[in-house]
């Protein structure tokens, strides 16, 4: 609020404001000549306004940086040539040598140095007769008085940056004259796509309260679970369409093309399309035809996969064409291109379509997709899923015979994998449970092993909401199956976690308990998860989590430390709810006890007792702060989850809403303390509304001297709209002021005094004021809110998480069905991704002929730009078990191993 500040703010405000009209004027001369045929551009693209704001904002502040610590004082020097030789190269003379370090230590002669010579004007007026007229003049130093010949020196830094700048556009949009022929459209774009670094999307910003997408993810939301759920079910019009062969085997579900190998190795993942760089790791991994791990398991080389399993939750957070296409198949389709052939907008009717060499699917040899959808999939019902997954040949360089949304695969040496498409109502529906039955009966033998495939880990989130779902599903595991399912694994929660069965006299319906969903989506905790033990009726214990219990716990913290760095989207919302709980309380005109308090003990319970009377007020006579402070109470018991009681979490969230109301309260005293301190030492309303105006023409003759009258020349060119426009763009901007002459009007004659009008200028001002304060700190009580919530009260696990949008710690399972019968089990994970890439050089070195690309050797086209942190050299194994069709393993390891 010193003189500086008003100095610099009045200049990047003049100086912002007349970049802005002179390169509009340029702008339009530009376009006014192309109109004509005298200039060409390529592709015939438009200046973005944006563009000319961010160049004006820099020019701006570099010019006020430099009269902050050069000033605009004209230097009156040599001739150019003679100033050239001794300012440029004094530096280097052989007797300054020496001294070169005793400059540094004397950094005023430094200053000088760099502002009369590194960055000096091009001249005085007279070197350039012609712009005599045209310019503003350096202030002489105070001895002399008046003003100089020598040009501006902020002038001439301003006038050099705005020359770059239309250098640079005429050289950048132009092809040259007319008489040149310009790039087309097509050859442009193209051009424009021979780019050396991926074009990923970030993690989804959960706490956005300004993205399209996620609004549109919560009406998507809102229409499925009123209008699908309970009245229309894709899944019943699959089956309704579906045609039915030799009983059982239903061509459309049923798939046992794999059943003749003599072994098969497959892939499962889930929660992908999410950030780009998560979920290419993981596809790059899977694309590779061996990955070699030789740290920590005697095994060293995992080949690449026949069949890769896809848990559902394709794209977040809505299954838009869009997300699909940039958050799941762009990744994949860089992992492992499509074939030649491969159109995008292509639409599979006749699945499986293979490629000509191949009569049948089981003659086909490179890597299958199956996938389920999941929650976020069925947000639109299921219709971008059918489009992209049963009604595509290709994700990636992967084939994709998939019809429906959900599938039985018969493998290898009588295994078999069920993937079951639960929709939003967690279990499976009547025709499907129909067509498992069925198949169980008269397909799956008596010494069969089945791996159930679901999107939600039921075991797992039942235990933490206490609730009981996919009663169709029990039934078909405990009453068909028999004990013959073996694994179950799902995705959904965004870790790692394994549980096997402990030894009992009682039945067991499945051995192994699965959770991986890994696959790019952001991280979730384990140790929220940490106590299940039970499930059917069986005991179960931990044999591996990833990332452990212990790092989950501590990952938590940086809910306190990261939220607002994650999620500065949550800044607008977050502002205007503190707002709303402070604006009854504005202005505060009675604060003397605080401010005359002599001892320190003794303001802090003026300031205290100050901010336990606002409290009451509150709930005793505001209105707007009442209002926002009920229907945050709302919000805030809703946002609790479900897991807790009723009373648990009224109680959760009045300590919620306390928390927020305390610290908007708190901000708003010591904002009007601020503002009270400034008006008391004269530093705020000093002169009315327009007192930064006012100020900088009293100074600005001073400072910049205009001699030949270019301000009033350009004052009449504009017919007074150029000062008007400075003059009302200094007020807008000189928000403290406004707020503080308002604040005292409003103290002296009360509330009633101001006009409709006067209000609005006040609370704007108020606003934004208190909005610069408020929202780090309601960053911080959100967070502190969640971490608490998930590191002690064991609720909000998704919210906690959501928020740091880890994008590190990701994993995919392989199995390999050997020749003896037994499935082996690897979990493969990289603790970090990398954040940028290059392209691979192997990969672009090798030929690229007419064929699939699984047949490549580096069939990837990213490599991580530091080779040490790649993905294919920081894979490591974190879990490996092997489960056997005809005895029942004994688990007396440890550390998540499992021994015969």
């Amino acid at each position: 609020m010193g003189v500086d500040l008003r100095m610099n703010l009045s200049m990047f405000l003049t100086i912002g404001l007349s970049s802005i009209l002179f390169l509009l004027v340029f702008h339009v001369i530009f376009l006014g000549l192309w109109y004509l045929g005298l200039v060409s551009r390529v592709a015939g693209k438009r200046p973005e306004i944006l563009t000319i704001l961010q160049n004006c904002a820099v020019i701006s502040i570099f010019c006020c940086v430099f009269y902050s610590h050069c000033g605009n004082r004209a230097m009156l020097r040599q001739r150019p040539l003679e100033r050239k030789t001794s300012s440029w190269f004094s530096f280097w003379k052989k007797e300054e040598r020496n001294t070169l370090l005793a400059k540094f230590l004397r950094m005023n002669e430094l200053k000088d140095q760099v502002c009369s010579s590194w960055f000096a004007p091009v001249g005085s007026a007279s070197d350039y007769p012609l712009l005599s007229k045209w310019v503003l003049y350096g202030e002489l130093g105070s001895d002399n008085g008046g003003s100089s010949d020598e040009i501006s020196p902020i002038y001439s830094l301003w006038a050099t940056f705005i020359g770059l700048y239309i250098a640079n556009y005429v050289v950048e949009r132009s092809t040259g004259w007319a008489l040149t022929h310009p790039l087309s459209v097509e050859e442009y774009e193209k051009t424009k796509k021979k780019q050396m670094k991926p074009d990923f999307l970030d993690m989804v910003p959960w706490y956005s309260g300004t993205s399209a997408d996620l609004f549109k993810t919560v009406f998507d939301l809102l229409v499925s679970v009123t209008l699908f759920v309970g009245r229309f079910d894709m899944r019943m019009m699959q089956a309704a369409m579906n045609k039915v062969q030799e009983g059982a085997q239903q061509g459309d579900f049923f798939y046992d093309h794999f059943s003749e190998k003599e072994d098969l190795w497959f892939d499962f993942m889930a929660d992908t399309g999410d950030g780009g760089n998560s979920s290419y790791s993981v596809a790059r991994l899977l694309a590779q035809p061996s990955i070699r791990v030789s740290k920590g398991y005697p095994v060293s080389t995992l080949p690449r996969a026949d069949v890769l399993l896809i848990g559902g939750d394709l794209a977040y957070p809505n299954p838009s064409a869009f997300n699909y296409e940039k958050r799941l198949f762009r990744p994949f389709e860089y992992a492992l291109q499509p074939p030649p052939w491969y159109k995008k907008e292509h639409i599979a009717v006749n699945k499986p379509e293979l490629p000509c060499e191949v009569s049948e699917l089981k003659q086909y040899r490179g890597p299958q997709c199956f996938a389920i959808p999941g929650n976020h999939d069925w947000f639109d019902g299921l219709h971008t899923f059918m489009r992209y997954i049963c009604h595509k040949s290709w994700l990636g360089g992967w084939f994709m015979p998939q019809k429906k949304s959900y599938f039985a695969l018969q493998l290898p040496r009588r295994w078999w994998v069920f993937g079951l498409d639960l929709a939003l109502h967690c279990d499976i529906d009547v025709y499907q449970f129909k067509f498992f039955s069925e198949l169980i009966k008269e397909k799956v033998g008596e010494h069969d092993s089945v791996i159930i495939m679901t999107h939600e880990p039921s075991w797992l989130l039942d235990w933490y909401f206490n609730d009981v779902s996919g009663n169709n599903v029990k039934h078909l595991i405990c009453d068909y199956l028999k004990g013959r399912c073996k694994l179950r694994m799902a995705g959904d929660l965004h870790h790692y976690m394994r549980h096997s069965y402990v030894q009992s006299d009682g039945p067991v319906h499945v051995q192994h308990l699965l959770v991986n969903g890994c696959g790019g989506a952001f991280l979730h905790p384990t140790h929220a998860f940490s106590s299940f033990s039970e499930y059917y009726g069986t005991k179960y214990e931990s044999k591996a989590a990833y990332p452990s219990f212990e790092d989950s716990n501590r990952i938590a913290l940086g809910n306190i430390l990261k939220f607002r760095k994650k999620n500065w989207q949550f800044d607008f919302i977050g502002g205007i709810i503190y707002f709303l709980l402070a604006f009854s309380m504005f202005p505060q005109c009675k604060l003397d006890p605080i401010l005359q308090d002599d001892s320190f003990s003794g303001h802090l319970r003026s300031f205290f007792g100050a901010v336990w009377n606002a409290f009451v007020y509150v709930l005793e006579h505001s209105y707007v702060s009442l209002a926002g402070t009920l229907l945050l109470l709302i919000a805030a018991i809703s946002f609790v989850p479900s897991k807790a009681s009723r009373k648990r979490r009224v109680i959760i969230g009045m300590l919620h809403v306390s928390a927020h109301l305390t610290a908007a309260i708190v901000l708003m005293l010591l904002l009007e303390l601020g503002v009270e301190t400034c008006i008391r030492h004269n530093l705020l309303a000093t002169s009315g509304y327009h007192t930064l105006y006012k100020w900088y023409q009293s100074v600005e003759n001073e400072h910049f001297p205009d001699p030949t009258g270019l301000r009033a020349r350009i004052e009449q060119w504009t017919f007074g709209l150029y000062p008007a426009c400075i003059k009302y763009l200094m007020s807008a901007f000189d928000i403290p002021e406004v707020m503080a002459v308002t604040r005292s009007n409003i103290c002296q004659n009360g509330m009633e005094s101001l006009s409709r009008g006067g209000a609005v200028i006040y609370y704007s001002s108020v606003f934004l004021s208190f909005w610069v304060f408020s929202t780090p700190v309601v960053s911080l009580v959100f967070g502190s809110y969640l971490y608490i919530c998930i590191n002690w009260l064991n609720i909000h696990f998704d919210e906690a998480f959501s928020s740091l949008r880890i994008a590190n710690y990701k994993s995919f399972t392989r199995f390999h069905i050997n020749r003896d019968g037994d499935l082996e089990v690897y979990t493969l994970a990289i603790d970090k991704v990398p954040k940028e890439w290059k392209l691979d050089p192997e990969w672009d070195g090798e030929p690229k002929p007419q064929q699939l690309s699984h047949l490549r050797e580096f069939p990837s086209k990213w490599s991580a730009a530091i080779p040490h942190q790649d993905p294919i050299n920081t894979v490591k194994i974190i879990d490996q078990f092997v489960i056997r069709q005809t005895e029942i393993p004994d688990f007396t390891a440890s550390n998540g191993s499992v021994s015969f």
